[in-house]
């Protein structure tokens, strides 16, 4: 009985197989179309946008470089070493900015922001509510999420004292 069982899980097993293997979904032609041409990957240009934008759909800017006005909040560790989009904790640091949809001070941490830590010495004074400029290149959507490379911050304004503190 439990040879019939064998052999018939075997015969299903193989039929799905053939059947799967010579239907129209995979019997059609793959075509290769080139995506960029030596001359568009010089010339990158920079979308500016919303983050609300952006951690709405990732994958409308997955290989685009995005420019982004936010407000600093800290920085973090969140998302470095993650496999599916690896970024090294030992090479990066990540940054969170505020949610620009809210009055709270709540951190956009849908929005994956990762930086060199050699670039990071450059912006350690850098407070929580620094309005900030960045430009970087969306290289992942993994978990539904914006993963960006991080290449220029520039402070655009500097947050006021909070009881004596810079």
């Amino acid at each position: 009985m439990k040879k019939f069982r064998y052999i018939k899980s075997v015969f299903l097993v193989l039929t799905c197989a053939i059947v799967l293997t010579t239907s129209n979904v995979c019997i059609k032609e793959v075509v290769a179309v080139p995506t960029e041409t030596a001359t568009q990957s010089t010339q990158q240009t920079s979308v500016g946008t919303n983050p609300i934008d952006i951690i709405n759909s990732p994958g409308n800017y997955l290989n685009k470089t995005v420019t982004i006005n936010g407000k600093f909040s800290q920085f973090s560790t969140l998302g470095l070493d993650y496999k599916t989009a690896l970024r090294q904790s030992d090479k990066y640091i990540t940054f969170l900015i505020k949610r620009p949809d809210t009055t709270y001070d709540i951190p956009l941490s849908e929005m994956k922001l990762f930086l060199k830590r050699k670039e990071k010495k450059k912006h350690i004074d850098l407070k929580s509510d620094d309005e900030i400029k960045f430009t970087g290149k969306v290289f992942s959507d993994a978990l539904g999420d914006a993963w960006i490379d991080v290449d220029d911050i520039t402070i655009t304004k500097k947050a006021p004292e909070k009881n004596g503190v810079k």
